[in-house]
């Protein structure tokens, strides 16, 4: 079932209102206050061990059918929408949070910039690209904007490493110092570090769509999932499961730990570099399910479709833009210039 909430002063469907933080009534004005979650359904860390919903999905693979309650009509939305607008009369549908097969989201960052603002930090970004075409950066307006709910894994843990390698001491040789050496010592030693929201964008449908571009999300003012708070936009469910996102999150550990050890080696022997090898135990395991507000968009230049994502909290827009190649060719002869310029001072 879809669920939709009505206006008590006119029978209209009332919407979530970035602009007030609240729910609103477009056709009467009627405000109101985004409704209290229940009792017990405060945001918490989940314990990754016990979650029984750990598989990903595909979209466009299967479809569901749901009616209108506004005026009737049935639309056909893919199983991973959890929200959307109905076509024929503009209603939103909610559709529930979760299915005996996946998780429903436990918190939610609503939005704070609106469609308005949104196209303002467009316009902003693209004048700022040095690189892209005059002709772009003036007259590139975006298609109609979609307000969407994007979910994302967090995840914690503490990590312990154990690790072995080498640090490196540089010395200079020759009478003039002309030449470097490193000096070489084993190491080996235990390192331990938490990590607290290591985020994972859990859709697949938008790896070029500019969403990694424009994060990070603001995390601190995420609420408790209601389904009132994501009424009027867009809410996708999850495709990348919990098991097959926290392998992404352990990618980014790992790449967090060799650079961390690195730096911790170089300190606590005072060496120059270091050369690491280590392997890594992951404990007290948690995670949250969050959706996450960004407005996604394309402009068109030169019979060319460019997407970008706004983000719905802070504005930072991410995403691509044509490039000019006379730009690129005058800033290479210029720096090809300046570089002879350079070398003839100082030879």
């Amino acid at each position: 079932m879809s669920e939709q909430y009505k206006c008590p002063n006119c029978g209209a469907t009332i919407v979530f209102d970035p602009a007030t933080g609240g729910m609103h009534c477009d056709y009467c004005g009627y405000t109101c206050e985004l409704p209290k979650p229940e009792e017990g359904n405060e945001i918490g860390e989940i314990d990754f061990d016990s979650a029984t919903h750990i598989e990903s999905f595909d979209w466009g693979q299967q479809k569901k059918e749901v009616q209108c309650k506004q005026c009737g009509a049935v639309s056909i939305y893919d199983v991973l929408e959890t929200a959307a607008v109905c076509p024929f009369c503009g209603s939103t549908n909610v559709m529930p949070a979760a299915t005996e097969e996946t998780v429903a989201p436990g918190a939610v960052c609503p939005f704070t910039v609106t469609k308005e603002q949104a196209g303002e930090y467009f316009t902003k970004w693209l004048r700022k690209k040095w690189f892209a075409p005059r002709k772009a950066r003036v007259k590139a307006k975006p298609k109609a904007f979609q307000g969407v709910y994007l979910p994302y894994w967090t995840f914690d843990t503490q990590t312990t490493s154990n690790f072995e390698g080498r640090a490196g001491h540089d010395k200079l040789k020759g009478e003039d110092d002309e030449g470097l050496i490193v000096k070489w010592e084993k190491v080996s030693g235990v390192y331990q570090e938490f990590f607290d929201d290591v985020t994972v964008l859990g859709s697949k449908r938008h790896t070029g769509s500019g969403v990694k571009e424009c994060e990070p999300f603001d995390f601190s003012k995420m609420v408790p999932y209601t389904p009132q708070a994501i009424s009027r936009f867009v809410a996708e469910r999850y495709s990348i499961g919990l098991q097959e996102g926290w392998g992404l999150a352990k990618e980014d550990i790992q790449y967090r730990l060799k650079n961390n050890i690195n730096s911790y080696i170089c300190k606590n022997w005072k060496a120059d570099r270091a050369d690491v090898k280590f392997s890594t135990d992951y404990s007290n395991v948690t995670y949250k399910y969050i959706m996450v507000p960004a407005w996604i968009s394309s402009f068109q230049y030169k019979n060319n479709v460019y997407q970008f994502a706004v983000n719905g909290q802070t504005g930072k827009v991410g995403g691509t833009t044509p490039t000019s190649g006379w730009k690129v060719l005058v800033t290479v002869v210029i720096c090809l210039i300046a570089s002879w310029l350079l070398y003839s001072l100082f030879h």
